[in-house]
Order: structure tokens, then sequence, then C-alpha cells
């Protein structure tokens, strides 16, 4: 799915694409431990790609290999975070069924995904420390809109852009980690993270009278001069090293 593409997914056939996406999430195991999880064989990323208007610079793939204990601890506050805000929306959002169902979904699974990555720090004997939020998400969150539905639409935009960036840059260090155990997790989170993005999108949709091209358009921009410009602090989704 790009930006420039007419979304017209409303919340009655937000309940097909939740029966489907919950379909293939029956075929994954899910399960703390990461040794017994499927890998798949090969994910599509080329929505992913079309969608972001920017790729993950190697200076940034080299960074995160460099310092790789903090970037597996900001994931973990990244799956915490999105757990987080899929919660706050299931409480402020308790008109739709669909929209709950599937924002249930996403809390179940995205705290399955802190909880795996919690074990892997625990593996690595790697303590939890202090760890500071990014510019990334405030970045984007600063242009939401002030008024409903729009700034709820603005949220659901962002936390797709959120997402499609993660599953990036998943494939980007499960190319090229030294670490195989680390690098068949990241591979097999693929295959959810790849849809993730899709699935705000049509929750921003199901929200909106009008089409959200137009926002997806701006936030596309936004992310992009995130991503791409000289940040000072290294994390999952940073910019450019500095």
């Amino acid at each position: 799915m790009t930006s420039d593409k007419t979304m017209t997914i409303n919340t009655q056939n937000l309940a097909a694409l939740i029966e489907e996406n919950h379909h293939e999430d029956s075929t994954q195991e899910d399960s703390v431990d990461i040794a017994q999880l499927r890998t798949p064989l090969k994910v599509d990323l080329s929505p992913i790609y079309e969608f972001l208007g920017a790729r993950t610079t190697q200076a940034w793939v080299n960074a995160a290999l460099a310092d790789l204990p903090l970037i597996i601890q900001d994931h973990a506050n990244c799956e915490k975070k999105a757990a987080g805000t899929a919660m706050n929306l299931i409480f402020r959002y308790e008109f739709s069924y669909d929209l709950q169902r599937k924002l249930a979904q996403l809390i179940r699974e995205e705290m399955l995904h802190y909880e795996q990555v919690l074990g892997i720090m625990n593996e690595r004997g790697q303590a939890w420390k202090y760890l500071s939020a990014g510019r990334y998400a405030k970045g984007m969150l600063k242009h939401k809109r002030t008024y409903e539905p729009a700034a709820m639409v603005d949220v659901l935009i962002i936390g797709a852009f959120i997402e499609a960036r993660s599953c990036e840059r998943f494939a980007a260090l499960a190319e090229v980690i030294n670490d195989k155990r680390l690098a068949k997790y990241y591979r097999y989170l693929l295959k959810s993270e790849s849809r993730h993005f899709e699935d705000y999108l049509a929750l921003a949709q199901s929200l909106a009278e009008d089409s959200i091209d137009e926002r997806v358009a701006f936030f596309k921009e936004v992310e992009a001069e995130l991503i791409s410009s000289p940040d000072s602090e290294l994390r999952f989704h940073s910019g450019n090293p500095a």
C-alpha cells in the first residue's frame, strides 16, 4: 500500500481485513521462547519500501551494529510503547467492535514481542538501563492536528510509519548482523510487522470521512526528513548518525 493509493477501507470491510490477518497470525507460533519461533522463508517488503520516503543508511546500520545492547533495549521500549498506544486507543474508541478487536490483537502481539525481547536481553546478560526517548516519534507527533477525529487519524497514520520503519530496520539488521539467533528473530518479526502499517492505515481511514491520502503524504515527508537528517542520539528509529 502506498501513500498515493486511494484508501477506501471503511469500518465494514475492515472486518474482512481483521479476519485475514487473524488467520495469517494463527500460522505463527506465539511463543516467548524465540528458539521455538518459525521464521518465514520470504516476506515481500516492497509495500514497506514504497510506503516509506527514505531508506535506512549504511551509517545507521554500522552505528547500530556497534552498539547492539542499546538497539535491543530501545526495541523493547518501542514494543512497550506500541502496546501502550493501542491500549489508550482501546479506551478512547469503544464504539466500534472492529476497532476494539483489532486493537486488542495489536496489544497482545506487541506485548508478546516485548516479552520476547526481554528474554533476549536476559539471555545476553544485559541489564536494563535508563534510555531516554529519541526525537523520532515526537518529531511526528508535533504535527498532529488538535481536534477530533482528525487528531486520532494523525496518531494512527504516525503509528503506520513507526511500524513500517521498524520493519525496514529489522530487515536491514537481519541481513548483516553477526548473531544468528538475533538475526533469526528479526526475520521472524518481518511477517507481523510488515502488515502492521496497513492495519494502522485501515483504522485511520475507518475514522475519517474523507481520504487520508493527503495526510499520509504529509507524514511521509516528515518521517523521511527525521530518518535522513543528522541525529545526535542513536536509537532504533533515529536519524543519520551525526
